[in-house]
């Protein structure tokens, strides 16, 4: 294992063959070998920022009079605002979002159903952290697959794990899965992450089969995680997607039970609900 002497003594080695032999040696380290000995140690701690940004802020310290402390501090600060960002840059990579949508070119003005305090109000990502879902309901056109993204986007960039996923792909992994046997898993999968976000439902309709899987992701989510859908179709015409009322009715009251709907009114989720009632009382 090379040691911290070990990384002077090679970049003073290396310094030292640039030099005339028959120069004084000074006391300590360098200026050149310092520069070798710090860019050498970075490479072997992973601190890549540090050892892009060593020199500039060096001079700058030198320049501002900084403190042994203050200088020490900048170093550690460019270091952990670099991994930051990479670390952010990830976890949007990872989230799978089909392409880059940011509320800061958000249509508000065209999109008058949508309320902007609301939508800054959801990119705090308090309603991720205590576990709500978000139901974002419009006709097509009025931006809610937009706002669904930039959220999602949000949430990623604050270190939240994200799922971008269309409603029909879901379903037909989550089919296909159990046709393999591998169907838990799937669902443990898309309950691990702090956010899934599923575009387009209401968009098709599905089979029971597929409606039951579905529920069952978000059973596996309920007050665990968070789950944002974003729809083209009000709640009350769910039941062309999911044929079963009652399987209906279940499925928007774990989409809505302590959330934030955008879009939509109480009465469509009560119709909804009265609909999925009605068989339960006749029987």
């Amino acid at each position: 294992m090379t040691s911290c002497s070990d990384i002077v003594a090679s970049a003073a080695e290396t310094t030292e063959r640039e030099r005339h032999s028959d120069l004084p040696r000074q006391r300590g380290l360098t200026e050149q070998v310092a520069d070798a000995a710090i860019d050498t140690a970075c490479r072997m701690l992973r601190l890549p920022s540090i050892r892009n940004e060593f020199a500039e802020i060096a001079d700058r310290a030198v320049k501002d009079q900084m403190t042994y402390r203050g200088f020490f501090a900048e170093l550690l600060m460019a270091e952990c605002d670099d991994r930051a960002r990479r670390r952010s840059e990830r976890q949007i990579k990872a989230a799978g979002f089909p392409r880059e949508k940011s509320l800061r070119t958000f249509d508000f003005d065209a999109n008058p159903n949508i309320d902007p305090a609301t939508i800054h109000t959801l990119a705090s990502c308090e309603w991720i952290k205590k576990s709500q879902p978000l139901c974002l309901i419009g006709d097509s056109g009025t931006g809610e697959s937009h706002t669904l993204i930039a959220l999602g986007t949000e949430a990623a960039m604050k270190g939240y794990r994200v799922r971008y996923t269309l409603a029909t792909k879901l379903v037909n992994e989550l089919v296909e899965a159990a046709d393999e046997k591998q169907v838990n898993k799937t669902i443990a999968r898309y309950g691990r992450v702090d956010l899934l976000c599923i575009d387009e439902l209401g968009y098709m309709e599905l089979d029971r089969h597929g409606a039951e899987l579905l529920f069952q992701v978000l059973t596996e989510r309920e007050e665990r995680n968070s789950v944002a859908i974003a729809s083209n179709e009000s709640f009350g015409g769910w039941t062309k997607t999911f044929t079963d009322p009652r399987l209906c009715a279940a499925i928007v009251d774990r989409l809505t039970f302590n959330g934030t709907m955008t879009g939509t009114d109480s009465y469509r989720l009560a119709s909804t609900r009265a609909r999925a009632e009605a068989p339960a009382k006749a029987g």
